[in-house]
Protein backbone atom coordinates (compact mmCIF):
# COMPACT_ATOMS: atom_id res chain seq x y z
CA UNK A 1 0.00 0.00 0.00
CA UNK A 2 2.42 2.47 0.97
CA UNK A 3 5.27 1.55 -1.63
CA UNK A 4 4.57 4.78 -3.58
CA UNK A 5 3.59 7.23 -1.23
CA UNK A 6 5.15 10.24 -0.42
CA UNK A 7 5.34 11.92 3.38
CA UNK A 8 6.35 15.52 3.28
CA UNK A 9 7.99 15.82 7.04
CA UNK A 10 7.90 19.96 8.38
CA UNK A 11 9.93 20.43 11.61
CA UNK A 12 12.72 22.12 13.00
CA UNK A 13 14.41 19.43 14.71
CA UNK A 14 16.80 18.33 12.62
CA UNK A 15 17.08 14.74 14.47
CA UNK A 16 13.17 14.08 14.12
CA UNK A 17 13.33 15.10 10.85
CA UNK A 18 16.12 12.17 10.01
CA UNK A 19 14.68 9.60 12.36
CA UNK A 20 11.25 10.08 10.57
CA UNK A 21 13.01 9.70 7.34
CA UNK A 22 15.39 7.23 8.20
CA UNK A 23 12.26 4.97 9.79
CA UNK A 24 10.24 5.72 6.59
CA UNK A 25 13.06 5.15 4.07
CA UNK A 26 12.83 1.53 5.61
CA UNK A 27 9.80 1.05 5.39
CA UNK A 28 9.71 2.08 1.33
CA UNK A 29 8.20 5.32 2.19
CA UNK A 30 9.75 8.17 0.21
CA UNK A 31 9.77 11.47 2.33
CA UNK A 32 10.95 15.07 1.40
CA UNK A 33 12.02 16.97 4.87
CA UNK A 34 12.31 20.94 5.50
CA UNK A 35 13.17 22.65 8.77
CA UNK A 36 10.31 25.47 8.32
CA UNK A 37 7.16 26.28 6.45
CA UNK A 38 8.85 28.53 3.75
CA UNK A 39 8.87 25.76 1.34
CA UNK A 40 5.99 23.67 1.65
CA UNK A 41 4.01 25.39 -1.06
CA UNK A 42 7.22 25.18 -3.85
CA UNK A 43 7.36 21.36 -2.62
CA UNK A 44 3.63 20.85 -2.80
CA UNK A 45 3.75 22.91 -6.61
CA UNK A 46 6.48 20.56 -7.64
CA UNK A 47 6.18 17.19 -6.00
CA UNK A 48 2.86 14.84 -5.53
CA UNK A 49 2.78 14.87 -1.48
CA UNK A 50 0.22 11.74 -0.23
CA UNK A 51 0.49 12.70 3.80
CA UNK A 52 2.09 15.86 5.59
CA UNK A 53 3.74 15.50 9.20
CA UNK A 54 3.74 18.91 10.38
CA UNK A 55 5.20 20.03 14.02
CA UNK A 56 2.92 22.34 15.60
CA UNK A 57 6.00 25.01 16.67
CA UNK A 58 7.98 26.29 14.03
CA UNK A 59 10.09 28.93 13.18
CA UNK A 60 8.59 31.87 11.22
CA UNK A 61 4.65 30.44 9.95
CA UNK A 62 3.87 27.82 12.98
CA UNK A 63 2.26 24.58 11.94
CA UNK A 64 -1.45 25.42 12.97
CA UNK A 65 -1.28 28.43 10.14
CA UNK A 66 0.37 26.14 7.89
CA UNK A 67 -2.61 24.00 8.66
CA UNK A 68 -5.22 26.10 8.18
CA UNK A 69 -4.35 27.43 4.59
CA UNK A 70 -3.25 23.64 3.51
CA UNK A 71 -6.76 22.32 4.88
CA UNK A 72 -8.41 25.46 2.30
CA UNK A 73 -7.83 24.30 -0.37
CA UNK A 74 -6.60 20.50 -0.16
CA UNK A 75 -7.84 17.45 1.55
CA UNK A 76 -4.36 16.15 2.29
CA UNK A 77 -3.72 13.63 5.30
CA UNK A 78 -2.00 15.98 8.38
CA UNK A 79 -0.26 14.55 11.45
CA UNK A 80 0.59 17.27 14.14
CA UNK A 81 3.60 17.01 15.92
CA UNK A 82 4.45 18.73 19.33
CA UNK A 83 6.09 18.24 22.08
CA UNK A 84 2.86 20.21 24.34
CA UNK A 85 1.05 17.76 26.10
CA UNK A 86 -2.15 20.27 26.71
CA UNK A 87 -5.09 19.04 25.23
CA UNK A 88 -6.44 22.37 24.50
CA UNK A 89 -3.53 21.92 21.87
CA UNK A 90 -5.04 18.76 20.42
CA UNK A 91 -8.02 19.99 20.09
CA UNK A 92 -6.92 23.11 18.31
CA UNK A 93 -5.04 21.06 15.51
CA UNK A 94 -7.59 18.43 14.91
CA UNK A 95 -10.16 21.69 14.59
CA UNK A 96 -7.92 23.03 12.49
CA UNK A 97 -7.42 20.36 9.96
CA UNK A 98 -5.36 17.82 11.22
CA UNK A 99 -6.48 14.37 10.53
CA UNK A 100 -4.23 13.14 13.92
CA UNK A 101 -1.76 14.05 16.73
CA UNK A 102 1.18 12.69 18.44
CA UNK A 103 3.31 14.55 21.00
CA UNK A 104 6.94 14.02 21.33
CA UNK A 105 8.77 11.64 22.20
CA UNK A 106 6.85 9.47 20.38
CA UNK A 107 7.22 6.05 18.31
CA UNK A 108 8.66 5.37 15.09
CA UNK A 109 6.30 2.24 14.82
CA UNK A 110 3.42 4.28 15.92
CA UNK A 111 3.81 6.87 13.50
CA UNK A 112 4.04 4.40 10.90
CA UNK A 113 0.82 2.91 12.32
CA UNK A 114 -0.84 6.02 11.92
CA UNK A 115 0.45 7.41 8.20
CA UNK A 116 -0.88 3.91 7.23
CA UNK A 117 -4.11 4.26 8.48
CA UNK A 118 -4.58 8.05 7.26
CA UNK A 119 -2.91 6.80 3.40
CA UNK A 120 -5.49 3.93 3.38
CA UNK A 121 -8.50 6.53 4.31
CA UNK A 122 -7.43 9.03 1.72
CA UNK A 123 -7.26 6.32 -0.73
CA UNK A 124 -10.65 4.69 -0.19
CA UNK A 125 -12.33 8.32 0.31
CA UNK A 126 -10.72 8.93 -3.29
CA UNK A 127 -12.20 5.83 -4.47
CA UNK A 128 -15.97 7.26 -2.70
CA UNK A 129 -15.13 10.26 -4.50
CA UNK A 130 -14.41 8.88 -7.94
CA UNK A 131 -17.76 6.87 -7.83
CA UNK A 132 -19.64 9.46 -6.64
CA UNK A 133 -18.45 12.19 -9.59
CA UNK A 134 -19.72 9.20 -12.04
CA UNK A 135 -23.47 9.46 -10.45
CA UNK A 136 -26.71 11.53 -10.73
CA UNK A 137 -28.66 9.99 -8.01
CA UNK A 138 -29.67 6.82 -5.80
CA UNK A 139 -32.86 5.73 -5.48
CA UNK A 140 -33.77 3.38 -2.77
CA UNK A 141 -37.24 2.42 -0.94
CA UNK A 142 -38.96 5.36 -2.59
CA UNK A 143 -36.35 8.14 -1.47
CA UNK A 144 -34.02 9.66 -3.93
CA UNK A 145 -30.71 10.84 -2.71
CA UNK A 146 -29.48 14.04 -5.24
CA UNK A 147 -25.78 13.68 -5.34
CA UNK A 148 -25.09 16.11 -7.28
CA UNK A 149 -27.06 18.74 -5.91
CA UNK A 150 -26.37 16.98 -2.25
CA UNK A 151 -30.62 16.51 -1.65
CA UNK A 152 -32.32 13.72 0.08
CA UNK A 153 -35.80 13.23 -0.99
CA UNK A 154 -38.72 11.39 1.08
CA UNK A 155 -41.05 8.73 -1.15
CA UNK A 156 -43.38 11.62 -0.51
CA UNK A 157 -41.31 14.20 -2.54
CA UNK A 158 -40.37 16.28 0.59
CA UNK A 159 -36.94 17.53 1.36
CA UNK A 160 -34.69 16.05 4.32
CA UNK A 161 -31.84 18.70 5.34
CA UNK A 162 -28.44 16.37 5.63
CA UNK A 163 -25.20 17.41 7.20
CA UNK A 164 -22.20 16.89 4.75
CA UNK A 165 -21.35 14.21 7.61
CA UNK A 166 -24.56 12.73 7.17
CA UNK A 167 -24.51 13.04 3.51
CA UNK A 168 -20.83 11.01 3.60
CA UNK A 169 -22.11 8.66 5.83
CA UNK A 170 -25.53 8.02 3.30
CA UNK A 171 -23.54 7.99 0.05
CA UNK A 172 -21.10 5.42 1.63
CA UNK A 173 -24.29 3.16 2.69
CA UNK A 174 -25.64 3.36 -0.53
CA UNK A 175 -22.31 2.41 -2.56
CA UNK A 176 -22.04 -0.48 -0.73
CA UNK A 177 -25.82 -1.54 -0.20
CA UNK A 178 -27.28 -5.20 1.76
CA UNK A 179 -23.28 -5.23 2.84
CA UNK A 180 -22.03 -5.68 6.30
CA UNK A 181 -19.76 -2.53 6.67
CA UNK A 182 -17.62 -2.20 9.98
CA UNK A 183 -17.15 1.28 11.62
CA UNK A 184 -13.74 1.76 10.31
CA UNK A 185 -14.83 0.79 6.46
CA UNK A 186 -17.65 3.51 7.23
CA UNK A 187 -14.87 5.94 8.89
CA UNK A 188 -12.59 5.34 6.18
CA UNK A 189 -15.37 5.75 3.26
CA UNK A 190 -17.17 9.36 4.66
CA UNK A 191 -14.27 11.19 7.08
CA UNK A 192 -15.69 10.88 10.15
CA UNK A 193 -12.82 10.63 11.95
CA UNK A 194 -11.97 14.28 11.16
CA UNK A 195 -14.49 15.16 14.03
CA UNK A 196 -14.09 12.47 16.52
CA UNK A 197 -10.68 10.63 16.51
CA UNK A 198 -12.98 7.18 17.82
CA UNK A 199 -14.77 4.70 16.12
CA UNK A 200 -17.52 4.87 18.23
CA UNK A 201 -18.30 8.89 16.67
CA UNK A 202 -20.18 6.64 13.72
CA UNK A 203 -22.33 5.32 16.26
CA UNK A 204 -23.36 9.06 17.15
CA UNK A 205 -23.89 9.60 12.73
CA UNK A 206 -25.50 6.06 11.90
CA UNK A 207 -27.95 7.29 14.72
CA UNK A 208 -28.66 10.75 13.53
CA UNK A 209 -29.58 9.57 10.08
CA UNK A 210 -31.35 6.96 11.23
CA UNK A 211 -33.79 8.97 12.45
CA UNK A 212 -33.94 11.05 9.45
CA UNK A 213 -34.41 8.43 7.08
CA UNK A 214 -36.99 6.09 9.95
CA UNK A 215 -39.23 8.88 10.88
CA UNK A 216 -42.27 7.14 13.50
CA UNK A 217 -41.19 3.86 13.50
CA UNK A 218 -40.53 3.52 9.69
CA UNK A 219 -39.01 0.33 7.93
CA UNK A 220 -35.34 -0.07 9.42
CA UNK A 221 -33.10 0.56 6.54
CA UNK A 222 -30.02 0.72 8.74
CA UNK A 223 -29.18 -2.64 10.56
CA UNK A 224 -27.04 -3.12 13.72
CA UNK A 225 -24.96 -6.42 13.28
CA UNK A 226 -23.15 -6.76 16.62
CA UNK A 227 -19.67 -7.34 16.36
CA UNK A 228 -19.68 -6.60 13.31
CA UNK A 229 -20.95 -3.19 11.67
CA UNK A 230 -23.98 -2.47 9.88
CA UNK A 231 -26.13 -3.18 7.28
CA UNK A 232 -28.13 -1.10 3.91
CA UNK A 233 -31.13 -3.31 3.78
CA UNK A 234 -32.87 -1.65 0.67
CA UNK A 235 -31.97 -2.62 -2.88
CA UNK A 236 -30.38 0.65 -4.32
CA UNK A 237 -30.98 2.24 -7.99
CA UNK A 238 -27.94 3.97 -9.43
CA UNK A 239 -29.34 6.91 -11.83
CA UNK A 240 -25.81 7.44 -13.71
Amino acid sequence: MSGEAHVLVVDDDAGVRQMIADYLGDNDIRTTALPDGREVDRVMAEEVIDLLILDLKLPGEDGMHIARRLRDRSNLPIIMLTGRKDEADRVMGLELGADDYLTKPFSPRELLARIRALLRRARAQQSVADGLARVRAYRFAGWVLNVRLRRLSTPAGADVGLTNNEFNLLAAFLAAPQRVLSREQLLDMSRLHNDEVYDRAIDVQVGRLRKKLEPDGGPALILTERGAGYLFTAEVETVR
